[in-house]
């Protein structure tokens, strides 16, 4: 069985200790696909999963709230689409989207001590 991983690149640091911890219960031979961020997994999920290559997909990424709501509609429309690629194709696809307030609250280390919350669009 091959298995495809889709990753949000926005938080690159965070995305590549998904990816890791990824391959690794995939044996290091799942596919690695890359989008700019968690909104776009659903629309690549779908691709892989319609290919038929694929017995599951993993999509991976991080949201991290700002000062809008743009958290809210990024988080339920990521899951929401990831959940329906399932329910339309029938191949597995796992939303491991994490999802956390501040960047230190949940990536406690080195790489979180100069960013303490994710950077905020500009308002118009």
């Amino acid at each position: 069985m091959k298995f495809a991983i889709v990753v949000g690149k926005f938080y690159e640091d965070l995305a590549e200790r998904l990816v890791a911890g990824a391959q690794g219960v995939f044996g290091g031979d799942a596919d690695v696909y890359e989008v700019p961020g968690a909104f776009e997994l659903p629309l690549a999920a779908q691709y892989l999963a319609e290919t038929g290559r694929y017995a599951g997909v993993a999509c991976l990424g991080a949201v991290i709230r700002g000062e809008t709501d743009h958290y809210d509609y990024v988080c339920a429309e990521s899951a929401r689409g990831i959940m329906k690629v399932s329910l339309k194709t029938g191949v597995p696809c796992a939303s491991a989207c994490s999802r956390s307030r501040t960047w230190t609250r949940r990536w406690p280390g080195p790489a979180a001590a100069s960013a303490t919350r994710a950077p905020t669009p500009p308002r118009p």
